[in-house]
């Protein structure tokens, strides 16, 4: 059965998993990108984003590469894409990625400004969702073709779907630094209540690995 899951998603001691103020030079947000020392090393990032070899094969590569297991599409908010806020200027941006994007599956982008689809290289197709998370929860199942979708971020999209009790899994690395602001995840959200637990936690020196199920 087709689950919606967040994975490998950085997040601060406090709790931020994004800086404030995004833009090019910060596509992470002011010392957003800190959160991510775990994951920049590992073989799965090397491969995936950079197309390069080598890199670690120890626990922070094994929660890196489960990441990408059984993906099916993913779901990203319109800050997740890139820094452009109000209607689409062009078609000029294309992602943060390059060409070659490193998903290879189709994308859903939430977002209240309508756009074409974009086709990338290897096998990443961008469709751009004006009428909800619903929707695109929908579309991103229907693309899946039975595997899983990933919610790739940012905060405000994962929160959204956490209100509606619909993400069936999430793995959190917990990176050993403080933000003091930015996006904070779990602000205003009673997880308990919403149904979820911790069904697993690992620590490494650059991050514990949390994972948090609905019960």
């Amino acid at each position: 059965m087709s689950k919606l899951r967040v994975n490998a998603f950085s997040l601060s001691l406090d709790g931020y998993g994004a800086g404030p103020d995004q833009n090019l030079q910060n596509p992470l947000g002011v010392g957003g990108e800190s959160l991510h020392k775990w994951v920049f090393g590992t073989r799965t990032f090397r491969k995936m984003v950079l197309g390069l070899d080598g890199g670690t094969t120890d626990i922070n590569e094994a929660f890196a590469a489960r990441s990408f297991e059984n993906v099916g599409a993913w779901i990203l908010g319109r800050n997740m894409f890139g820094p452009i806020r109000s209607e689409w200027p062009d078609d000029s941006w294309k992602g943060w990625w390059g060409d070659n994007p490193p998903y290879h599956v189709p994308v859903f982008v939430l977002t209240h400004h309508k756009r074409e689809p974009i086709v990338m290289e290897g096998g990443t197709t961008f469709y751009f969702i004006t009428d909800g998370i619903h929707s695109a929860l929908e579309q991103a199942k229907a693309a899946a073709g039975g595997k899983d979708v990933r919610v790739g971020g940012g905060v405000d999209t994962i929160r959204q779907y956490l209100q509606e009790k619909l993400i069936d899994e999430m793995h959190l690395a917990i990176s050993p630094v403080l933000l003091g602001a930015g996006e904070n995840l779990f602000g205003g959200l009673d997880m308990v209540k919403l149904g979820y637990q911790c069904s697993e936690q690992v620590a490494t020196a650059l991050a514990t690995h949390v994972v948090i199920k609905r019960a």
